[in-house]
């Protein structure tokens, strides 16, 4: 394998051992990127080769589990003196004055931030089309979407313009572009991972996590980044254990005494496509040959067909309180008042100039839905449908060990096919919502190529349940051998 196609666990090994040199692991990595970037538009910010070569070389000194390792990082997570655009003009000019604790994680652990990634702006898209940087394209075939919003980090890691790739998931933003680039991606359980240095969209359903084109990578991920942040409210007193021991479970046993849920829902819904409702079968065969019982049983009660929308409306409704603060004065562009304008005349005019169309559209609805008069006909029925959506994923939970269900419930559409119908865009994220509204984490697995694209199903589990997860996601690895892919667009 070339130095861009290993995994980062080897990576590191070959690195500190003098197999691999810096020069030639970083150069392969830009080789790639000068040959690829523009075509398929993944980084926003790219350090320059020298800067990471010295940094590299520094690293690996360091007898850190990511020693060495080139990570992209989203462009809504802060990393110090590097730019933190959300994807959207109204940042352009801002600078990170600190790293976020994931940032801070990785470094101690000798990783090397690559540069920032493209996304949907302020992560508002599901299919990496919204960003003011322009579209990021499949590496898988160029002609497609990556999906969104975490496009750049699936782009960038597909393609071998970096090793390991840091997201963020609000609905389905690390699992919908993993399932149609052929990568493993974890949205973490509410709260295990800290959020600080995350740029606000929804705090309630957002969460940063890991990207990798392995499980064991994903779980060595996982393992640096998670963990206690006393500077993040919502962090929880939790440490994951034995996830690099249930990877190794995975590849050496089989699942015997587990027990996974076939989410009858997705295989009638119209919303679903019949290539999709096949490799969700597929997944389901796969998983009996390994020794797991497979049942099928339904969420009941319109749960798919509500949770969408009560995402939306609680999505919509935190992103209008939470973006109020780019107004120029705050932040965004430093554009004096002009001496007849009023203070709402001055935000109106910078906002409705530095937010794209997506990003007006949501703050709009949000600050509809949240007015005297429709707080409770919207927002707070959305809550309440929220709990409805918990009460049903713990009930199929209480004796079953995982979920299965889709991620992307379509191939990955055409650039320009969905951008305009924002009611197609949205229902891309059918399947991944649940687990946001739950506070649930969820796994994305290749199972099968599909037109060329390696496409991935979805694994839900209880709360703190990634150890589980992890195992099931690895043995599907090792029985499918989807690992480790790297496009050659």
């Amino acid at each position: 394998m070339k130095p861009y196609e290993l995994p980062a666990w080897r990576l590191r090994e070959e690195l500190a051992k003098g197999n691999i040199g810096v020069d030639e692991y970083v150069g392969s990595i830009f080789d790639r990127i000068e040959r690829l970037e523009k075509a398929l538009n993944t980084y926003i910010t790219l350090r320059s080769r020298e800067e990471l070569e010295t940094d590299v070389r520094e690293a690996i000194r360091n007898d850190g589990k990511l020693a060495g390792v080139l990570v992209a990082v989203k462009d809504n997570i802060h990393v110090e003196d590097l730019p933190v655009t959300c994807g959207s003009r109204m940042l352009s000019n801002y600078i990170a004055p600190y790293n976020a604790t994931v940032v801070e994680r990785l470094v101690a652990e000798g990783a090397v931030v690559i540069g920032k990634t493209n996304m949907d702006e302020f992560a508002m898209g599901s299919t990496g089309e919204t960003s003011a940087y322009g579209a990021t394209r499949n590496p898988w075939d160029t002609d497609r979407v990556p999906g969104g919003s975490s496009s750049g980090s699936a782009a960038a890691l597909a393609a071998g313009l970096a090793t390991l790739a840091l997201g963020s998931d609000t609905g389905g933003s690390i699992r919908l572009p993993a399932s149609w680039t052929g990568l493993y991606g974890l949205k973490p359980s509410y709260g295990l991972v800290s959020r600080f240095g995350l740029v606000a969209y929804a705090d309630s359903l957002e969460q940063i996590g890991p990207m990798a084109r392995n499980t064991r990578d994903l779980a060595l991920l996982l393992d640096v980044i998670a963990g206690f942040d006393p500077h993040d409210a919502t962090s929880i007193r939790e440490k994951p254990r034995g996830l690099l021991e249930a990877i190794e479970k995975g590849y050496s046993e089989e699942l015997r005494g587990h027990r996974i849920v076939l989410v009858k829902d997705f295989l009638s819904h119209p919303g679903v496509d019949k290539a999709v409702k096949s490799i969700l079968t597929e997944a389901a065969s796969l998983l009996e040959r390994l020794g797991a019982e497979v049942v099928e049983a339904e969420l009941g009660n319109k749960v798919v067909d509500y949770a969408l929308p009560a995402y939306y409306v609680i999505a919509m409704a935190e992103a209008s309180s939470n973006l109020a603060r780019y107004d120029g004065v705050r932040y965004g562009p430093k554009e004096p008042p002009r001496p007849w304008e009023s203070w709402n005349e001055y935000y109106s005019r910078i906002r409705a100039k530095y937010f794209g169309t997506e990003v007006k559209m949501r703050i709009m609805l949000g600050s509809w839905m949240l007015s005297a008069g429709y707080r409770d006909q919207y927002y707070i029925r959305a809550l309440k449908l929220r709990r409805l959506v918990r009460d049903q994923l713990l009930s199929l939970l209480k004796e079953s060990d995982a979920l299965l269900l889709p991620s992307a419930v379509t191939l990955p559409p055409r650039l320009g096919e969905v951008i305009d119908d924002p009611e197609k865009m949205y229902a891309l994220d059918l399947a991944n919502v649940l687990a946001n509204l739950a506070g649930l984490p969820a796994i994305t697995v290749p199972i099968s190529r599909v037109a060329g694209i390696p496409m991935g199903v979805q694994l839900l589990g209880n709360y703190l349940s990634e150890p589980r997860l992890l195992r099931i996601a690895a043995a599907l690895e090792s029985a499918t051998g989807l690992r480790d892919l790297v496009a050659e667009p």
